[in-house]
């Protein structure tokens, strides 16, 4: 399946936190869009991997994605190195996506870091022909998406683009609040995180809202490019 968006993610529920209105917005314009988680978040303190990949599933469903993988990636020991280039080279020429987002260049948790490097590298590598890689048996054709963005998550960044998702807001925390025991649940008896209090979760509404307003909307997620971006004319700005 040839997807119009792909969405890299090192943890799942980091795409839920960082773009998901964006992806719901963008198959509610009829785009074909996925997530491939890169681990299992098998180092989160509350809950498990197994229960992780049942959340990521209902999270899959409330946003209608089109297909969602998860590499099984060491959680928190991944490197940005050959083997796991190649290993998300694979994906991308898989999918063939226009567009790729990914975790935020720098943050709180070095795993975002670390695998926006990865996803970004990974990019380029797939578009080149010397890098001769196979998926089931059959060998793959290069391919380089044409937009990567890099989604903004704990820490503050100043965004290049902000999309408006106010219409899908809902979605977005209905997608997040998929992740039971990682968030703010009174109901559960789970050891308290930084993610886990409500604060936090106030903070993502918080974000949302401060991101809209800036572009005179109710709730806006916020976006950075390595690259400068061109526009065909100025009255397509909002």
């Amino acid at each position: 399946m040839k997807l119009d968006i792909l969405v890299l993610a090192v943890h799942p529920d980091d795409a839920e936190l960082g773009c998901s209105g964006t992806i719901v917005k963008h198959i509610a314009l009829g785009k074909k869009v996925g997530i491939v988680d890169f681990t299992r978040g098998e180092l989160g303190t509350r809950g498990t991997a197994g229960i992780r990949d049942l959340e990521a599933a209902d999270s899959a469903k409330i946003m209608g994605l089109h297909v969602r993988e998860n590499m099984k990636f060491r959680d928190g020991f991944f490197a940005n190195d050959e083997a796991h280039q190649l290993e998300v080279v694979k994906m991308i020429r898989k999918y063939q996506p226009e567009i790729v987002l990914t975790n935020a260049l720098h943050d709180r948790h070095p795993d975002h870091g670390r695998a926006g490097d990865l996803a970004n590298d990974a990019c380029f590598l797939s578009g080149l022909v010397k890098i001769i890689t196979e998926l089931d048996g059959g060998a793959q054709t290069p391919w380089r998406p044409r937009l990567i963005l890099q989604y903004i998550q704990d820490r503050y960044i100043k965004p290049d683009i902000i999309v408006d998702i106010s219409p899908y807001f809902e979605t977005k925390i209905a997608a997040i609040k998929a992740f039971k025991t990682q968030f703010f649940n009174p109901d559960l008896d789970e050891p308290d995180t930084y993610i886990s209090s409500p604060e936090f979760f106030e903070s993502v509404i918080g974000r949302a809202r401060e991101f809209g307003k800036t572009v005179g909307a109710t709730y806006g997620e916020g976006f950075t490019s390595r690259k400068l971006l061109g526009i065909d004319n100025l009255f397509n700005l909002r």
